[in-house]
């Protein structure tokens, strides 16, 4: 077993939920079922991460996973609801109609080596499965039925204390797993967290590493931080600490700016509805589609397909240095982008009659006008204009035809 710097404290300390934090109650019935019916079975399982994690940072808990010393095969014999997925980290997922309870086995690792985890399907004890988490404060394990939390590695602490510190030597943990380095900015965004010195001068060393990640998982931690409510502060940590310039290069110093004011409206919007994943990357790709825009202008006249190529050109020059866009989402946003230009023209003609073809994305793109309208008070009349405009055009497009009538022949 890996205990390093830990030895001294691998007894662990015990923490009761305190009066004024809520303890999960409907959660987390079925996460309770779980935990029952496994230690029926003789198993240890409780929940872990971020659940525990926002419960003491104040934060409403969210994702309820549960970890567990039965092997992902021994997990789907107990439970005839459950499906194991994943390869790289292999889960069950056990099904309560539209609701799923993730478990995972207790894990193992190495907390020196510093190689890239490729697989990660060694299991262990509890003891080793929270050595192996990358922070302290998403390293305690929460007792459902005792109401108690379990604390390995001083987590609980840090949590109290607002400190967000690495388990293990931060190089090699942020090596074995650059993506570590990206969560470390979310969790200060989302928390204003301050970072222990040693693991921030880890971040400072390691951060080129971040694109030896999958792109995948990359795309989706940015993605889950876009529809956060925090994603100004974790794109400035991103520009900060070097970051951007590795995953995102084409937002450059003097477009960040422009870029923030999007995701601060954005932000602000997610606290009232969820905005979808395409309208939030438009937030990221418009700036520089309005710069190249500007540009193209200048030599010629635009028509909407020379538009709909710059919007192209410029969500290519965002992302595909590193990233690949799920092609669905990709076709939405060029509809978002070019849209805008339906809304405001390039060249305003007084004359010319304001149509908008119908899209489903069209919600997406008036949505996107909206934040614009935030931006630039200017915009808002013409905003309510199109507002009622594509109303009128949904509306139509959604009207349920009517049958026809038959007429009887008469004989």
């Amino acid at each position: 077993m890996f205990l390093g710097v830990y030895s001294s404290i691998l007894q662990p300390q015990f923490y009761t939920i305190e009066k004024h934090l809520s303890s999960p109650k409907p959660a987390d019935r079925h996460a309770l079922y779980i935990i029952k019916k496994l230690r029926e079975h003789g198993f240890a399982a409780y929940i872990v991460g971020g659940w525990v994690r926002d419960l003491l940072l104040g934060a409403s808990p969210k994702d309820l996973d549960i970890s567990t010393s039965a092997k992902p095969e021994e997990i789907k014999a107990i439970f005839n609801n459950c499906i194991l997925i994943g390869k790289r980290f292999r889960l069950a997922h056990i099904r309560f109609g539209k609701t799923i309870v993730e478990v995972a086995t207790f894990r193992t690792g190495d907390l020196e080596n510093s190689s890239l985890i490729v697989h990660d399907n060694t299991f262990g004890s509890e003891e080793d499965d929270v050595l192996r988490r990358d922070f302290t404060i998403n390293g305690l394990f929460y007792d459902l039925e005792s109401e108690v939390i379990i604390d390995y590695v001083g987590g609980y602490l840090d949590a109290k204390n607002k400190l967000l510190r690495s388990i293990g030597e931060p190089v090699s943990r942020f090596r074995q797993d650059p993506v570590r380095m990206l969560r470390l900015l979310k969790f200060q965004a989302r928390f204003g967290l301050s970072v222990e010195k040693k693991t921030l001068d880890a971040l400072k060393i390691c951060r080129k590493d971040i694109t030896k990640s999958s792109q995948a998982r990359i795309l989706e931690e940015l993605l889950r931080m876009l529809e956060s409510g925090f994603s100004a502060p974790f794109i400035k940590n991103l520009a900060k600490f070097g970051l951007i310039e590795l995953l995102l290069p084409a937002i450059e110093e003097k477009m960040l700016a422009y870029v923030l004011q999007f995701l601060k409206e954005a932000d602000q919007d997610t606290e009232k509805t969820h905005l979808l994943r395409p309208v939030l990357v438009s937030c990221l790709c418009y700036p520089l589609f309005v710069q190249n825009l500007q540009k193209k202008a200048e030599r010629k006249p635009l028509h909407l397909q020379a538009i709909s190529a710059v919007a192209a050109e410029s969500i290519d020059a965002i992302f595909s240095p590193f990233f690949q866009l799920p092609r669905k989402m990709k076709g939405a946003i060029l509809y978002i982008l070019t849209a805008q230009c339906r809304f405001t023209p390039v060249e305003e003609n007084p004359t010319k009659k304001r149509r908008i073809p119908f899209d489903t994305s069209l919600p997406l793109a008036l949505k996107f006008f909206e934040l614009r309208s935030k931006i630039q008070p200017e915009l808002e009349d013409k905003y309510a204009f199109y507002r009622d405009l594509c109303k009128k055009i949904l509306a139509k497009k959604t009207r349920k035809k009517r049958p026809r009538k038959t007429v009887e022949k008469t004989s």
